[in-house]
């Protein structure tokens, strides 16, 4: 049987968390200060603890001292409507959730049913990183990098918590899917996970999309809609592109943070609500706050928790681990046996990926969809290069006059250059063959170039295999 440790000086809130504590069988000890806490800790060791971070000799949060770090404790603090950033503070310091007084007892008891027995979620998640050891995934995501080594590792501490989750990084690079990761570790599991793009909904129909609306609260609303609050409680909302939400409504978002309440359009009647919030953007949070994009105090609600999530081009390895990845998935609906072939895996590894895991995913379908159906190798396609930022000396000034010869000369060497020297990436801008290119350098007499260009792509290959 579960025990739980309640500590708070005022003897009301302690009587009244312990009789809806015993509702769901579990045993219960009492403590009015840290050190009757104490106490109580060495007498039996507790699976969770609710304590109030206002107590006459100290702080709630001294108790995470007497605490084994791998007792599996949960703890649960409790403070007043002046000082919930208090407990956000207990929240980073491990703290699993926390209550604000005057104490609602349905949270409690939400609370309650969210908790694992002692031990099963770092269990798993300890088993999950076994997996990441063994088959470079974590969850929902893939990638053995150190970069990513270090995400999981951040994932793996907030998951059990009820922190807020900030996820920060460029277009593409799997903030959903971490997203969702958070969820799928976290006590709210069981619940659901809603994922909203807040650029992607009409300023108009935002609020009733986040909040809901009553039937006839305007023009066109036929029937009651429930929100994303309301469908998500208990469970996990992802709120994508937090930067683009109205500012007129990030202050109503601030408010459910707050209180837990919040009210359909078209109503004045309050709903409570029980989601935990992961939000994700792809701009510099603070430079949003700066332009009036995001308002500091949501800001500081939100980014309890950062994560910074990183680019493709700096994970290595991980570009070939997640296209065969996702060449497996498509030959396992298309009942195909694709490989890539050499030049396909040295463009993968040579390519900046401007768009990152999404870009990457999208070329592995059209290299797939390219190929020969008598084939069992994927399409040597193009690869689509961003045209946003184009480098500087991409260009080449042919005067007039210059013969044919010249110009295709001219065209080959400096493509060649703006390839690194990588032969098989620049025949393939060209429309040429391996074969072709090495005739044509040969041809203007240029062996030292030729001889450049093969030490080039040599040296590539030993740094990717040194990544």
């Amino acid at each position: 049987m579960s025990h739980v440790l309640i500590v708070d000086d005022d003897s009301d809130t302690r009587e009244a968390l312990a009789a809806i504590i015993a509702q769901d069988g579990l045993t219960t000890a009492l403590a009015g200060d840290l050190r009757e806490a104490r106490i109580q800790l060495v007498r039996q060791t507790p699976d969770v603890v609710f304590t109030d971070l206002k107590l006459p000799d100290g702080s709630g949060v001294d108790l995470f001292e007497d605490l084994d770090p791998t007792s599996g404790v949960e703890v649960i603090v409790i403070t007043g409507h002046a000082t919930v950033e208090s407990a956000v503070s207990a929240l980073k310091m491990g703290a699993t959730d926390y209550l604000v007084k005057p104490i609602n007892m349905q949270r409690v008891k939400a609370i309650l049913s969210r908790l694992p027995r002692p031990g099963d979620l770092k269990a798993e998640i300890g088993t999950l990183r076994g997996e990441l050891r063994r088959m470079g995934r974590f969850g929902l995501m893939l990638g053995s990098s150190p970069a990513m080594q270090e995400v999981y590792d951040q994932i793996s501490r907030v998951a059990p918590t009820a922190a807020s989750v900030m996820l920060v990084g460029e277009s593409g690079t799997g903030k959903e899917v971490a997203a969702q990761t958070v969820h799928q570790l976290s006590l709210r599991r069981k619940h659901a996970f809603l994922a909203v793009n807040c650029g992607a909904i009409s300023p108009n129909l935002i609020e009733s999309e986040m909040f809901g609306h009553e039937r006839g609260s305007f023009t066109g609303a036929d029937r009651q809609h429930k929100g994303y609050f309301e469908r998500a409680n208990g469970g996990t909302l992802f709120l994508d592109e937090i930067t683009e939400m109205p500012v007129e409504l990030q202050v109503k978002l601030l408010r459910v943070l707050e209180t837990g309440m919040f009210m359909r359009v078209g109503t004045t009647k309050e709903i409570e609500t029980d989601v935990r919030l992961i939000a994700a953007t792809n701009r510099d949070p603070e430079q949003a706050v700066v332009e009036g994009k995001l308002r500091l105090d949501l800001y500081h609600r939100l980014n309890v928790f950062p994560i910074s999530l990183p680019p493709l081009r700096e994970r290595g390895k991980d570009v070939e681990l997640l296209a065969q990845a996702f060449l497996e998935e498509l030959n396992e609906r298309y009942g195909t046996r694709k490989h890539f072939p050499p030049a396909v895996k040295e463009m993968l590894l040579s390519y900046p990926w401007p768009g990152n895991v999404r870009e990457l995913k999208n070329y592995v379908q059209r290299a797939h969809i390219m190929s020969s159906a008598d084939s069992d190798a994927t399409a040597v396609v193009p690869l689509q290069i961003s045209i946003a930022k184009p480098s500087a000396g991409t260009a080449i000034t042919i005067p007039f006059g210059t013969s044919l010869a010249e110009a295709d000369r001219q065209l080959i060497l400096a493509t060649l250059e703006q390839c690194g020297g990588v032969k098989t990436r620049a025949a393939e801008i060209l429309g040429i063959s391996l074969k072709t290119l090495y005739n044509r350098l040969v041809e203007y007499g240029n062996d030292t170039k030729l001889a450049e260009g093969e030490a080039s792509d040599e040296s590539q290959t030993v740094g990717r295999a040194n990544v």
